[in-house]
């Protein structure tokens, strides 16, 4: 199955139980910082069964504020590709990207 294809079921589930009609883009922010602080922890821990379990609710999450707001992720995606993709650089062991040019 596509990212498509499980996006458009998250918007569902969403619509189905009223988060999308009744929740706000800072509301779902606000779990999509929760699930960010879970994925850190599940990180410092080498937890793989939680840190995946987070990557996903991450972005359920943004899923949903994008729907709240009527985005499109694909788009939003694509834009932010489009900007990265002729950048040159390297990132060095200190975690710092040095940009070419």
């Amino acid at each position: 199955m596509s990212y498509r294809y499980y996006e458009m079921k998250c918007i569902e589930w969403g619509e189905a139980r009223k988060i999308v009609q009744n929740s706000t883009a800072l509301a779902q922010l606000k779990k999509t910082r929760e699930e960010v602080d879970e994925l850190e922890e599940a990180l410092l821990l080498g937890d793989k069964k939680a840190r995946d379990d987070a990557f996903g609710d991450i972005i359920v999450t943004l899923i949903m504020a994008a729907a709240i707001e009527d985005t499109d992720l694909v788009v939003c995606l694509e834009k932010a590709y489009n900007e990265i993709k002729d950048r040159k650089g390297w990132l060095d062991a200190d975690g710092i990207f040095h940009k070419e040019g």
